[in-house]
């Protein structure tokens, strides 16, 4: 039955008595984490730190076009990289994971791999430029690698950084390259429609040469000026009209000496004809009606017998007026000629100037959409020109940049296990166990161990206590117990290296392993 702790000497019996359980039972579970602590295979760390630096030329001075923030194009770089083509080039390259591509497929160590790398990024408050707020922001970001041989970190960690910095500058180029790109495709389109428009403004000023408005001045002072003429014209035509008044009445006042007045009608027909020759062709209509008057004038004078020789007046002051009428005829009629040509000209500038504001419409629409279309163009000249800096500093590397601050170490002390604590947890869980096997080897033992533990198990009293008494043939038991287990630990300590050299690992790694470890630690 088990004993009643009940005093401390109670507990330091069932120690002594349980010794061999504990021990036992606490050595092999530290032996168990010990050897799980030396055999586990080491896993190594290396890092490198990128730094984010600002752009060397002041924002002020040249603008860069890649607008996204750090933090973003991280990500969008980071996952550019973690894409399964890189690390499947990654892996090629440093022959990663040898021992597992028989065992899984490519997508399970690309994510292994995936899993291996970490990414931490490193914030800081920082006054953003744009709106002059301090407000957190990533200046800095590390890479690390974990792996079980320490070159091989090393070497991928650099090649992540080597990545990280290339695919950065890769990424900015291209986007300031395509920003400069589009301005400058832009620029062409709307230089294409300022030279269309230009055409369509030539066009419409060839059509309406005669009402631009630049002419509009230009078209009333010659209309006024053509309206002055006129109105000089008609003053003249009234003059010659009464001077052929005047004539005429004189001419009918003076009369003829024997000619009748067909004589004086032949007379005036002859000297008109003659004025109309001077000026006119004989296809003219007025010289060939005057010929036809003529003609039926001689005919008249012949068919009544008085027709003369000569056929001309004898009254000198007659055919003065007669030649003098038929002048101021002539002239009448130019005059007449002139102010019709004058005022179908001042109609045409009167037209002209009335046309105008029609035309001013139509020719400021189109400089609207010149002067529109040259706005446009020179704001994307202009931009053009700040994306082809923006472009020349992302080639020099003037702006934005990532910057390698601490370059990815070889590993000297892996990360995991962690034998200390494996061994500080073996031990106390040995202790533990134990412990516990004590308790329960000491609750399953039903022995009485003393009077009182004899007088409760069979409700009678005790009447005398017995010590034990060791004979010869226990004490020979005794000393062949402890020969066998000393055999035993001997066949134990010879066993267990020869199994382990043979089934886990040859002595002289593990030995070199356990001293590299130790020296470590």
């Amino acid at each position: 039955m088990g004993q009643e702790v009940k005093t401390v000497q109670d507990f330091l019996d069932i120690v002594k008595r349980r010794r061999t359980s504990i021990v036992v039972t606490a050595l092999s579970v530290f032996i168990v984490s010990a050897a799980v602590a030396f055999l586990l295979t080491p896993h190594y760390r290396s890092s490198s730190t990128i730094l984010i630096e600002e752009q060397e030329v002041p924002r002020d001075f040249v603008a860069t076009t890649v607008t996204s923030f750090a933090d973003q194009r991280l990500q969008t770089i980071n996952q550019r990289i973690m894409g399964t083509d890189k690390l499947l080039e990654i892996i090629k390259k440093f022959n990663l994971y040898p021992e597992l591509k028989v065992k899984w497929t490519t997508e399970e160590i690309v994510a292994k791999l995936r899993k291996d790398i970490k990414l931490n990024t490193i914030s800081a408050d920082v006054i953003d430029p744009r709106t002059g707020m301090p407000k957190p922001a990533t200046i800095a970001f590390t890479l690390s690698y974990e792996g079980t041989a320490p070159q091989t970190v090393q070497q991928v960690a650099g090649e992540l950084a080597s990545l990280y910095l290339s695919e950065n500058l890769a990424t900015r180029e291209r986007q300031s390259q395509g920003t400069a790109s589009f301005m400058e495709e832009g620029m062409q389109e709307v230089k294409a429609q300022l030279a269309e428009t230009d055409a369509k403004i030539a066009a419409y000023k060839q059509k309406n040469v005669t009402a631009l408005p630049e002419l509009v001045q230009a078209n009333l002072q010659i209309a006024e000026s053509v309206e002055h003429d006129i109105s000089a014209l008609n003053e003249q035509l009234r003059g010659l009209k009464e001077k052929e008044s005047y004539t005429k009445s004189e001419l009918e006042s003076i009369s003829t000496d024997a000619a009748s007045q067909d004589k004086t009608r032949l007379a005036e027909l002859r000297v008109r004809l003659s004025e109309l020759k001077t000026r006119l062709t004989d296809e003219h209509p007025d010289v060939i009606k005057t010929k036809s008057e003529l003609a039926d004038t001689l005919k008249q004078l012949r068919s009544s017998g008085r027709d003369s020789a000569d056929n001309k007046p004898d009254n000198v002051a007659y055919v003065t007026l007669s030649s003098q009428l038929a002048g101021v005829q002539s002239e009448i009629e130019t005059n007449r000629r002139q102010v019709a040509a004058f005022t179908r000209k001042r109609d045409d500038y009167r037209k002209r100037v009335a046309a105008t504001p029609g035309v001013e419409e139509g020719f400021r629409a189109l400089l609207d959409d010149r002067t529109h279309y040259q706005l446009k163009y020179d704001d994307l000249t202009k931009k053009f020109l700040e994306a082809k800096t923006s472009h020349g500093l992302e080639k020099e590397q003037k702006s934005e940049r990532f910057s390698l601050i601490d370059a990815a170490r070889l590993p000297e002390k892996p990360i995991s296990p962690n034998i200390p604590a494996i061994l500080l947890v073996g031990l106390v869980f040995g202790i533990g166990s134990g412990a516990g096997m004590a308790a329960l080897r000491e609750q399953s033992d039903h022995t009485a161990r003393s009077p009182e533990q004899l007088c409760l198990a069979v409700s009678l009293p005790v009447l005398a206590c017995i010590p034990e008494i060791l004979t010869w043939q226990d004490l020979d038991r005794r000393r062949a117990r402890r020969r066998n287990t000393v055999i035993g630990v001997l066949v134990l300590l010879v066993l267990v290296p020869l199994a382990f050299q043979f089934l886990v690992m040859d002595l002289d790694v593990f030995w070199a392993r356990l001293l590299r470890r130790a020296a470590r630690l």
